[in-house]
């Protein structure tokens, strides 16, 4: 069932026409959408024994899985995301504790994974950078990134933004009757209308962020999916954002933390 719902989420991710983001026929300059299609089936085997090994060990299972179908990094943040929530069935009561509980050697195996994947933009830092070898547990390791990395944050929130603010967003839209492609882009719009995607301040910097956060902002106030003027606004937002030169305001934390909110939906409440 985990392993179903992670490759579930990741598909109807992907799939979902989200402004700025791959989706289908709608390629980025190194990566296709087959490549996430391929990554979402990949993880599988790695999701299926989450609650059976650490989460260090699931997060470098799943990166060198689908290392193995495409050359591009498609989806370090939401493996990231989705070993802790596989691992606690998308509890957040057992999301807390298995954070709490997480050891140098998962730090250790997901610096391995991190290396694998070779995600753009990190640089360098002063203290247990992801080149060398940690010397604290992982949720001490991602609360030194918290700052400017929204994943990160997740792991010292207790996934604060995935259970407080996505899973209400996505269910409210599922509610109302939307479809998962409409509910996922509602719900991406909405969480990068209410704070800069990390991945965009990483790569071109925080004025560009905001800009973009505000250009979200606009779409909601619009209508979003929910009207035509909303989707006129969303169609030019994408445009927007494929704009940039080699997809550099790809809101790409911002997708990772939605598929999140779809995983612990599809784990949690009825379809």
């Amino acid at each position: 069932m985990i392993a179903q719902a992670a490759q579930l989420a990741c598909l109807l991710e992907v799939s979902a026409p989200k402004p700025g983001n791959v989706s289908c026929g709608r390629h980025f300059h190194d990566t296709r959408y087959e490549d996430f299609l391929a990554s979402a089936v990949a993880i599988g085997p790695a999701m299926a024994l989450a609650g059976e090994q650490p989460i260090g060990a699931t997060v470098r299972a799943a990166v060198e899985a689908t290392s193995r179908w495409t050359r591009a990094n498609t989806n370090l943040g939401i493996i990231l995301l989705f070993a802790p929530l596989a691992r606690a069935a998308g509890r957040r009561d057992a999301v807390r504790q298995v954070l709490r509980d997480t050891t140098v050697e998962d730090a250790r195996q997901v610096y391995q994974a991190i290396r694998v994947a070779r995600p753009g933009g990190l640089g360098r830092v002063s203290g247990q950078d992801v080149a060398q070898e940690p010397t604290v547990t992982l949720r001490e390791a991602m609360g030194l990134a918290a700052d400017r990395d929204g994943i990160a944050r997740e792991y010292v929130s207790d996934f604060g933004t995935t259970f407080e603010v996505t899973v209400p967003a996505l269910a409210r839209a599922r509610g109302d009757g939307l479809a998962w492609d409409d509910a996922i882009v509602e719900t991406y719009v909405g969480l990068l209308a209410s704070a800069p995607d990390t991945h965009i301040v990483r790569k071109l910097g925080p004025t560009v962020a905001a800009a973009v956060t505000a250009q979200a902002a606009t779409v909601m106030a619009a209508g979003g999916v929910r009207t035509e003027s909303g989707r006129q606004a969303l169609a030019e937002f994408d445009t927007v954002l494929r704009g940039y030169p080699r997809n550099g305001a790809n809101p790409g934390t911002t997708a990772d933390l939605t598929a999140a909110a779809v995983f612990v939906l599809l784990l949690t409440q009825d379809r």
